[in-house]
């Protein structure tokens, strides 16, 4: 992953006008079961303590082809450490020398097991910085990271243990994978919850999560759902044109493709939706 995360770094700063605009994201290591955990933390300015997030990648992965950082991720990570976050992107791919995922279907990190391990380890590892208020850390993540958040958010993932009292304060999931918990009927959410997805999404449909969290809102969990018209998966990417992709290992439909791309009245909700969600 170092080697990509150097790429990584400059292709932030390019992107968005240089040092004097964006610090450099830091690289750091999460103590995390199993080997270190690697990732890259973007700071906002002054001392803190700050509210933090965990952000989670998508298939895809934390970097693009040429080992930049993905678009979606500098965007996202660039304006919430504007808005005072202290932002932490785990790589639960790059860190065990995986690259995408989305093509894969028999998958060593799944988001149900290893990626909750890697969820746990960045809580832990915010809790113990100075410059981390460890009552507002959230969580947040993006198609496989949504899907990850679904399943983290449970009750019975909670941390535990010798000084694991520290728990998420909210939780916002993008167009996650919800079919799986929705045909068990019985999912819960100890965190407040928001989930995001497109109502034309076709590779990770919305029906599944409506039921999920309609099920969740009943029994009295604090969950809720927003679906945008017309928008697919990734509606809330900069400027990336909808396409159909192809040769991916699940679709809502069994087969191997799907769209994807930018849809800007979801995009704009999202981006004022996320941040006032974490602060209340």
């Amino acid at each position: 992953m170092r080697a990509r995360v150097g790429a990584a770094l400059a292709a932030v700063l390019l992107i968005f006008g240089g040092p004097a605009a964006l610090a450099a994201p830091e690289t750091v290591r999460i103590p995390a079961p199993g080997g270190g955990l690697e990732g890259l933390m973007l700071r906002p300015s002054g001392p803190g303590p700050h509210p933090a997030i965990v952000a989670l990648h998508g298939c895809g992965g934390l970097a693009g082809s040429r080992g930049e950082l993905s678009a979606r991720h500098a965007d996202w990570g660039e304006r919430l450490s504007r808005q005072g976050f202290l932002v932490l992107f785990p790589d639960s791919f790059g860190s065990r020398g995986l690259g995408s995922q989305c093509r894969v279907r028999q998958r060593e990190i799944r988001a149900s097991r290893e990626r909750i391990g890697d969820v746990k380890a960045a809580l832990a590892y915010l809790a113990e910085r100075p410059d981390v208020d460890p009552k507002r850390i959230n969580l947040l993540g993006w198609s496989n990271g949504g899907s990850t958040v679904i399943y983290a958010v449970q009750p019975r993932n909670a941390p535990r243990g010798a000084g694991r009292k520290v728990d998420f304060a909210a939780a916002v999931a993008f167009y996650p994978g919800c079919r799986l918990l929705d045909q068990r009927g019985d999912w819960r959410t100890r965190v407040p919850l928001l989930v995001l997805a497109g109502d034309a999404d076709d590779w990770t449909p919305a029906g599944t999560c409506i039921s999920l969290v309609d099920r969740a809102r009943r029994a009295g969990d604090a969950a809720e759902i927003v679906t945008y018209p017309g928008a697919y998966h990734n509606f809330d990417a900069p400027g990336l044109p909808v396409r159909v992709q192809r040769g991916l290992a699940f679709t809502g439909d069994g087969g191997d493709a799907a769209h994807s791309g930018t849809n800007e009245p979801a995009r704009a909700d999202a981006l004022a939706r996320v941040p006032a969600f974490f602060r209340r």
